[in-house]
């Protein structure tokens, strides 16, 4: 059985929409591939992450907030913290990031990109950045909702990356 983990942060609740959305897509993906017994999806938030769970698993997608032009603290804490422990132990694993922002979210999507390469993880495609179009310090801290297309695209990645990690491509 092949380990999908999905790494998420999240305080105003789009990422965590945008990570239960992309979980939900690798397993409609395993299951229109019939392999539904074949992928176990781990959801979890970024600081209940440890090097271990890294290493049980065969691809990875990151989900985070973009904060001040970069990832948000606990995302970053989370690849600082294991970062090296799994250094030369995860590389050629495929994964994806998703980014939700209030008007960008290019620098933390850069910022997981560097980070993925240093690991040599493979990249499935592009990151998928929602942005929610937050601009006034009252916006940017109120809770979120993630409109309907934008899941769509998450689960699409998150399909996307289960399928890649099943037929082994």
């Amino acid at each position: 059985m092949k380990q999908l983990l999905i790494v998420w942060h999240s305080r105003t609740g789009a990422a965590r929409q945008m990570a239960q959305a992309a979980a939900r897509g690798a397993a409609a993906a395993a299951l229109a591939l019939e392999q539904a017994d074949d992928l176990h999806v781990e959801l979890r938030r970024a600081a209940d992450v440890d090097a271990d769970m890294l290493l049980a698993s065969h691809g990875y997608l990151f989900c985070a907030p973009e904060n001040l032009a970069s990832l948000s603290g606990e995302m970053k804490e989370f690849f600082d913290r294991n970062y090296y422990a799994v250094l030369d132990r995860i590389q050629g694993l495929p994964y994806a990031a998703m980014i939700s922002a209030g008007s960008d979210g290019a620098g933390a999507a850069r910022q997981v990109e560097r980070i993925c390469t240093g690991w040599r993880l493979a990249a499935v495609g592009p990151a998928v950045i929602v942005n929610l179009g937050a601009q006034t310090a009252e916006q940017i801290l109120a809770p979120k909702t993630v409109p309907p297309s934008e899941l769509a695209r998450c689960e699409e990645l998150g399909g996307l990356l289960a399928g890649v990690m099943l037929m082994g491509a």
